[in-house]
């Protein structure tokens, strides 16, 4: 797993919004089931909402890589969405560029 990838889980798992920012770009976005949310100040208010601020937990079940993506599987908790999960990310250098939130 890109070193990107494991710090945003981790961060987001722990609860530590400014180390799961800091893993993205500054031009990052996350897409989460065709909602897209672009730049790190609209990814910290997506999270705040929906995923960090919902007390997420998440339970990686699988790791895949293809081309120039990663996708991680897991079992999501928490006080929001609760069930399994793909997410997909983009890494460019030392940073992700795209989290892709899908089923």
């Amino acid at each position: 797993m890109p070193i990107p990838v494991a710090a945003a889980l981790e961060a987001a798992d722990a609860g530590n919004v400014e180390d799961f920012l800091a893993a993205f770009a500054e031009d990052a976005a996350v897409d989460d089931w065709g909602r897209e949310f672009r730049g790190r100040d609209a990814i910290r208010a997506w999270s705040d909402a929906e995923f960090i601020g919902k007390e997420v937990s998440l339970r990686v079940t699988g790791v895949r890589s293809e081309g120039g993506t990663t996708t991680v599987s897991a079992q999501v908790g928490g006080k929001g969405f609760n069930g399994p999960s793909d997410f997909t990310f983009t890494v460019a250098g030392e940073h992700v560029t795209l989290m892709r939130i899908t089923g």
